[in-house]
């Protein structure tokens, strides 16, 4: 023993260089086989790239994060709710779209029902309110209004100064025997340390059900789930009558962070407030977050209810996304409706990372006569996925794209996207890699000429707040920073 151990010593160097030089090269033949395997060439590559220059760390990063899935027994539990959510929406029945609707659009619905299950449903009325403050003092309002239940969910939530009517709203009615249900997503509420305890200790003192979506358990269900899959999903629904979604989430404009406090920073956000039949189709939606977090179902009378006010115009219908789901619903809505539109696109994301199907689609349309609009922030409050944005933008530039840049220090949070005269899409969710394969997505189409009319409204206000980007303005930035975005676009593959 003595022996081997003097040997080691005296050749211990040697011996663990070559045995890391074994290792680096078994990793980077690994990595060929098992990289690529049913995963985009872009992602496939930037991953390749990561795991040849340094294999120690790129392979168990790849490991960690190269797969947007859940775990098996989770897997298996959306799997459940997926066919549980589609035998429930059978009772939903299907409306017709007008008479003067393109017929491209009775594609794009079957293609929602086929990926999310869901029917187009009319006779709704929807309300747009693009104020922060004066959405939540509405959702408040309604909450103080339920008989029955109230069901809410968001990314993000917090109690503090801006969010504490809403929850006093909650305690009210829970104190007088309404049903309330609450799910936050357990990373997009818990970063904002002090105001989700305070919200914790709310609830419980109310005696309000409440779960984190997606905790932060890694072997939660026996097997490891990658930390950053999340539930960006905001709702809420009251006696299955009213309905709010859209993009803003339970927190004061600035997310209560110093920094943000200092440079004047908030959000600017679009909110939709629903009656109708889509509202039963959103509780449905609700109900299977609430199952796949709680194990509790909901029964089909407390979710599909009639609506009491059917005296709306509007075809909507409801398209959930995620890693749940086999396909990448949202990304599919958009570009049918991209490939599809004939005169105008408009689309409004704060994250704009698209990948090669979307960003094709786009500068397709715009190359072929479509007059193509997009508006984002001016500046960003995510570093990499900000500077991966504005990677594309001399492509879309040069295709005829018009970018319009919302004026700091303001970040533009809504998302929606208007396709001619003819259809909507808003929700939760933004056109980058993240959105379409690794958060659970809400977003709803909304057919008909008199809701795009109140959608130009927004966009008017939009634009009016905004400046347009030029493709000589564009081309002037330094170069250093011109590397910096390219860099952060090649990173933001990594998926």
């Amino acid at each position: 023993m003595q022996g081997l151990w003097q040997w080691i010593t005296e050749h211990g160097v040697v011996v663990g260089t070559y045995a890391l030089l074994v290792v680096d090269i078994v990793l980077r033949i690994v990595s060929l086989a098992v990289v690529p395997r049913n995963r985009r060439p872009g992602s496939a590559l930037a991953w390749l790239l990561a795991i040849m220059v340094l294999p120690i760390v790129g392979f168990p990063l790849y490991l960690l994060l190269g797969k947007a899935q859940l775990p098996r027994a989770r897997r298996e539990k959306q799997q459940q709710v997926n066919r549980l959510m589609r035998v429930r929406a059978q009772g939903i029945p299907d409306s017709e779209l007008d008479e003067d609707s393109p017929s491209w659009l009775q594609s794009a619905v079957r293609l929602n029902r086929e990926l999310g299950a869901f029917p187009l449903v009319g006779n709704n009325d929807v309300e747009l309110e693009i104020d922060y403050e004066t959405s939540l003092a509405r959702m408040a309002a309604d909450i103080r209004t339920a008989r029955e239940d109230v069901n809410v969910l968001f990314y993000t939530m917090g109690l503090d100064e801006v969010t504490a009517d809403f929850f006093g709203a909650l305690g009210e009615v829970a104190d007088r025997g309404v049903i309330v249900r609450v799910l936050y997503d357990h990373w997009g509420s818990v970063s904002h340390r002090r105001e989700y305890k305070a919200m914790r200790r709310f609830l419980d003192a109310h005696g309000i059900a409440h779960f984190p979506m997606m905790p932060m358990r890694p072997f939660r269900d026996g097997a490891f789930q990658r930390p950053d899959l999340r539930n960006h999903r905001k709702l809420l629904v009251v006696d299955g009558e009213r309905g709010w979604m859209g993009s803003q989430n339970l927190i004061a404009s600035h997310y209560d962070k110093p920094a943000n406090i200092r440079r004047g920073l908030h959000w600017q956000e679009t909110m939709a407030r629903l009656r109708g039949p889509i509202v039963s189709e959103l509780n449905l939606l609700f109900a299977t977050d609430w199952y796949f977090e709680s194990d509790e179902v909901l029964e089909d009378e407390d979710l599909v209810r009639r609506a009491p006010d059917t005296s709306g115009t509007y075809e909507c219908q409801l398209v959930p996304s995620g890693p749940g789901f086999v396909l990448e619903n949202n990304l599919l809505l958009f570009n049918q409706l991209f490939y599809s539109a004939r005169h105008r696109i408009c689309a409004v994301s704060p994250y704009f990372v698209p990948d090669e199907s979307m960003l094709a689609a786009l500068t397709t349309a715009a190359k072929r006569g479509v007059e193509v609009e997009l508006f984002v922030s001016e500046i960003g409050d995510q570093f990499l996925v900000f500077h991966a944005q504005r990677s594309y933008y001399t492509a879309l530039l040069e295709a005829g794209v018009r970018i319009h840049l919302y004026r700091a220090p303001t970040i533009l949070h809504a998302k929606h996207v208007t396709i001619d005269d003819s259809v909507s899409v808003i929700g939760s969710s933004n056109m980058d890699i993240r959105s379409f394969l690794l958060d659970m997505e809400s977003s709803m189409m909304v057919g008909g000429s008199d809701f795009m009319e109140r959608m130009r409204e927004v966009e008017d206000v939009y634009r009016s707040r905004s400046r347009e980007l030029t493709l000589e303005e564009w081309k002037e930035r330094p170069a250093p920073m011109m590397l910096l975005d390219n860099l952060c676009r090649l990173a933001s593959s990594v998926v």
